[in-house]
This record gives structure tokens, C-alpha cells and sequence, in this order.
């Protein structure tokens, strides 16, 4: 297998960490592309003598942290979101938090792909421990068919110090769920036991309130192709819960990062 079918196979992995660093498809994947474009201009970027994985994930770090490409009058040769500039790069802490938590690197291939070192890996680790105790707990809904996930869900959200709103197992049963309030975030299964979509359920909701929105499917490639609108969240069956965790923690980040911008005065 070519060096460029290895690293095709892993585009949707890193799609789905692009998307959860930067909480949008559309600034997620454009890095993406960023980084597939500066490897097809010099191959020797991703040569490092690391796995197709790490070398991948390494180019794609170096892009997303350097001063001249998240910069505006960057190199015209990349084009990047124009909302992702230096100020807005997230902190170590949480790419290390990512790369561990969802995506599974081991300590020494996350240090690799970040340039560091492990002793100070470990201490990015800690201070991301130390975000995580501070996030504001909220309430969750769940929109699950399948009773016993949904059993384990309802027991991860409540051991991370958060609130289960309820739990749907269909469509209907999540807008009846929310004619009374409504949750702080939702974790939504995308094939429901009625035949529907989580993601037409998730659309209705949406229609009343605005949420952070967590998708989960035992399909995330069919999600992960970057050619048509897709969540910015994404969790794969069978799941881990320092997964489940990673992801819920990103979520509230970006909800709480926008609730505290300031507001500009309307004309």
C-alpha cells in the first residue's frame, strides 16, 4: 500500500479530531484540506519516520499551530477559515486532551505529533484534567434506541457531574421531551428504533433552541467525508467513555466560548 492510500484511510479520523478541535465541519475541514494540499506540494513534509497515522496527524498540528498559517496575509497556497486566527488556536491542554481521549494515541505518539516531549505531554495532561473540573455541569438529553447504551449514557453523563434531562428513544418522544425545557446539550443516536434520524429529530429541536449537539453511530465514515453538511461532533459505536468524555467536554466548550463573546451592537 502507497504512502497516499495510507494516508487516505485515516482522512475521516482526522476530519472527526479537525472538527472537534475547532467545533465546526467547515473550519475542521479545512484544515484538513490544508494539510492534504501542503503534503501533495512537498511529500516531505509527512515523512518523519513515524507511522502514516502520527506523520499525518503531525503535519496537520504544525499547520494548525503555526503563527504564519493562522495569521491573516498567511501563505496564499493555504487556504484557511478566516474566523481560526492565532488568537483562537486552541491550548495545548486540549490537543493533547483530543489526541489521547478520542483519537487514542499513546502518550510517546501524541508527544511526537505535538513536538514535544512526554514529561510535558504529562503536564498538559493535568492541566486539561484541571479544565475538565471546571466546566459548568448541565442537563443532557439523550436520544437513544437501544436500552442498555442508552442505560450506559445515562451513567457516563451523570458520573462527569452533569444532569440526564431524559432519554428518547424515537423522534416524537424527543420533541415531547422539550415542550417543557429545555437541556444544555444532546447526545443523539442517528438510526432510532422507529425508522427515524436522529439528525431530522435534532433538526426540529434546533428549530426552538439553540445546543451543542453530540451525534453517535455505528457508521461515523459515512459522516466523515467532508462532501456534504455533517456534524461537527461525532462519536463511533462501540464507544469509550474517556471518549464520550473528550467530546461532551469540547461540546460545552465551544457552547460557553460563544455564550461569553461579545455581542456586536446591530446597526
Amino acid at each position: 500500500m502507497s504512502v497516499s492510500q495510507q494516508v487516505a484511510a485515516f482522512l475521516p479520523l482526522l476530519r472527526r479530531y479537525a472538527r472537534a478541535l475547532t467545533g465546526s465541519q467547515s473550519s475542521g475541514d479545512a484544515y484538513v484540506a490544508a494539510t492534504i494540499q501542503a503534503m501533495i506540494e512537498d511529500p516531505g513534509l509527512a515523512k518523519t519516520g513515524a507511522s502514516s497515522k502520527v506523520a499525518l496527524y503531525r503535519l496537520f498540528s504544525k499547520i494548525w499551530n503555526s503563527v504564519s498559517l493562522n495569521t491573516e496575509g498567511g501563505p496564499k497556497a493555504v487556504s484557511l477559515p478566516a474566523d481560526q486566527h492565532l488568537s483562537r488556536i486552541m491550548p495545548l491542554p486540549r490537543q493533547v486532551f483530543l489526541l489521547m481521549s478520542l483519537e487514542g494515541f499513546s502518550e510517546s505518539d501524541a508527544a511526537q505529533i505535538l513536538d514535544i516531549d512526554v514529561a510535558e505531554l504529562r503536564e498538559h495532561v493535568a492541566e486539561s484534567g484541571r479544565e475538565l473540573a471546571a466546566e459548568i455541569a448541565t442537563d443532557v438529553l439523550i436520544i437513544e434506541d437501544e436500552s442498555l447504551i442508552a442505560k450506559d449514557l445515562e451513567g457516563l453523563v451523570e458520573s462527569l457531574g452533569h444532569t440526564v434531562f431524559g432519554v428518547a428513544r424515537t423522534r416524537s418522544e424527543a420533541i415531547a421531551l422539550t415542550r417543557n425545557g429545555r437541556p444544555g446539550l444532546i447526545l443523539a443516536d442517528i438510526q432510532l428504533a422507529d425508522g427515524s434520524s436522529g439528525l431530522d429529530a435534532v433538526n426540529d429541536l434546533l428549530k426552538s433552541f439553540e445546543v451543542p449537539v453530540i451525534f453517535i453511530t455505528a457508521y461515523p465514515e459515512r459522516f466523515l467525508t467532508g462532501e456534504r453538511p455533517e456534524p461537527a461532533f461525532l462519536i463511533a459505536k462501540p464507544f469509550q467513555p474517556s471518549t464520550v468524555s473528550a467530546v461532551i467536554s469540547q461540546a460545552l466548550f465551544f457552547e460557553r466560548k460563544a455564550r461569553n463573546a461579545p455581542k456586536r451592537a446591530s446597526a
